[in-house]
C-alpha cells in the first residue's frame, strides 16, 4: 500500500512539474515574440483655408435657346449655314422659294415709283393752282397705300427667310435644297452658350445662406480636374410645395466652349467667410461607438543594434471631427499641425505596431470630387 501511495504521489508531482514547465516555456516564447510591422500610408496635418459650402447638383442650360421654324410652308432653295456654326443675330440661315412673292413685290415697287412721280407733278401743279387740294391729297394717299403694299409684300418675302433671332451656335443641319418644309415644324436649333446657365435645386433649410452674387463652383465628370467658377444670379421667390426645394440660377462663363446644355454637374455654393481648419482624408478617421480615433506615426529617433533608425510605431489618439468637404474632413482637436497621421491600413494596427510607410498610392483627398454617372 505504501508503494502504491508513493507511486501516485510521484505521478502527481511529475504532472504538476510538467504543467509548470509548459507555462514557463510559453511565457518565454511570448516575451521573445515581436509584433510584425504593417504597411500603411500617411500624411502630415496641415491647416488649410476652408470655405463653407452648400452642395447640390445642377443641370446646365443655354442662356438663350430656341428651335427655329418657318411661319409658312415651302420648298428650301438655299441653306446658308453649316452644322455647328456660330451665327450672328439677324443672319439669314435658310431660304424658301419666294420667286412669286418677289415678282409681285417688284410690280408693287414699280407702281409706287410711278405714283411718287405723279405726286411730285401734283405738288407742282398745286403750287400754281393747277389742281385742287383734294386732288393733291388723293395722289398723296395713293402713294402711301402703294408703299404700304410694298412693305406688306416684303414682309411675305421675309417670311421665306429664316433668320437668327440672337447670336449663338446652330445645331445639326439636316435640310437640303429641294426639301419641303411645313409651317411650324422645327428645322434648326440655336443655342447661346456663353455664358451658360445652371439650374440648381436647394432645400429650403439652406435658403437663408444663399444670396445673389455668391461664388458657385461647378464640377463635371467630363472634366474631373477642371472646376468651373460662376456666380448665383437669381433665386426663385417660390418654393416647390412637393419637394420643399427652391430653384436657384447661376451663370457660368464658357469662353472655352467646354460646357453644353443638358450636362449634369455637382455644385458647391460658397457661403459665409473662409475659416482655417486642420483637415485629413476621411479614410484616416476610425469611427467607433465610443468616439473617433486616428493613428499617429511616432518616430523614436533611436537606432537598433545594427545602427539603423528604429521603425516608427503607431499610437492611437482620440480626435473631434467636424464638417466634411468632398473626400476631406475637419479635425478640431486631438492632433496638431505637423503631426504625421496614418491615412490607410489602420484596421490592422494597435498601439506600438511597427510601421512601414509607403505613400506611392494615396487614398482620395479631393475637396471637390466630380460626380460619377453610370
Amino acid at each position: 500500500m505504501f508503494f502504491m501511495i508513493l507511486g501516485v504521489g510521484g505521478f502527481l508531482a511529475l504532472l504538476i512539474g510538467w504543467n509548470m514547465l509548459g507555462k514557463y516555456m510559453a511565457g518565454q516564447a511570448a516575451a521573445n515574440m515581436t509584433i510584425p510591422p504593417q504597411t500603411v500610408t500617411s500624411t502630415r496635418v496641415v491647416s488649410e483655408p476652408w470655405q463653407g459650402e452648400q452642395k447640390s447638383v445642377g443641370t446646365l442650360r443655354a442662356a438663350k435657346g430656341a428651335d427655329l421654324a418657318f411661319d409658312v410652308s415651302g420648298i428650301v432653295t438655299e441653306v446658308k449655314v453649316k452644322s455647328g456654326a456660330e451665327v450672328s443675330e439677324g443672319q439669314t440661315l435658310i431660304e424658301l422659294n419666294a420667286d412669286d412673292l418677289i415678282a409681285e413685290r417688284r410690280r408693287l415697287e414699280a407702281n409706287a415709283a410711278l405714283l411718287k412721280v405723279d405726286l411730285e407733278r401734283a405738288r407742282q401743279q398745286l403750287a400754281y393752282k393747277g389742281i385742287s387740294q383734294a386732288e393733291f391729297d388723293r395722289a398723296k394717299a395713293s402713294l402711301t397705300a402703294a408703299e404700304a403694299g410694298v412693305s406688306q409684300q416684303q414682309a411675305l418675302v421675309d417670311k421665306r427667310r429664316l433668320r437668327a433671332p440672337f447670336s449663338g451656335r446652330v445645331g445639326i443641319v439636316s435640310l437640303t435644297p429641294g426639301s419641303y418644309v411645313n409651317s411650324g415644324t422645327a428645322v434648326l436649333t440655336l443655342q447661346q452658350l456663353d455664358p451658360i446657365m445652371v439650374d440648381i435645386n436647394v432645400p429650403q433649410v439652406q435658403l437663408g445662406e444663399i444670396k445673389p452674387g455668391q461664388t458657385v463652383v461647378l464640377n463635371l465628370e467630363a472634366y474631373p480636374d477642371k472646376p468651373f467658377i460662376g456666380a448665383v444670379t437669381a433665386i426663385s421667390p417660390k418654393i416647390d410645395p412637393a419637394t420643399r426645394n427652391v430653384a436657384v440660377e447661376a451663370s457660368m462663363p464658357n469662353a472655352e466652349d467646354l460646357l453644353r446644355a443638358g450636362m449634369f454637374a455637382s455644385v458647391a455654393i460658397q457661403v459665409g467667410e473662409p475659416q482655417t481648419y486642420m483637415t485629413l482624408p476621411q479614410t484616416a478617421i476610425t469611427f467607433n461607438p465610443y468616439g473617433e480615433t486616428v493613428f499617429l506615426v511616432k518616430h523614436s529617433g533611436k537606432k537598433d543594434a545594427k545602427g539603423k533608425p528604429e521603425m516608427p510605431t503607431a499610437q492611437s489618439v482620440f480626435v473631434t471631427t467636424g464638417v466634411t468637404r468632398g473626400d476631406q474632413i475637419v479635425v478640431t482637436s486631438g492632433i496638431k499641425d505637423g503631426d504625421e497621421v496614418v491615412t490607410s491600413g489602420q484596421l490592422k494596427l494597435k498601439n506600438g505596431t511597427p510601421l512601414i510607410i509607403d505613400n506611392r498610392i494615396q487614398p482620395p483627398n479631393n475637396p471637390a470630387p466630380a460626380p460619377q454617372e453610370h
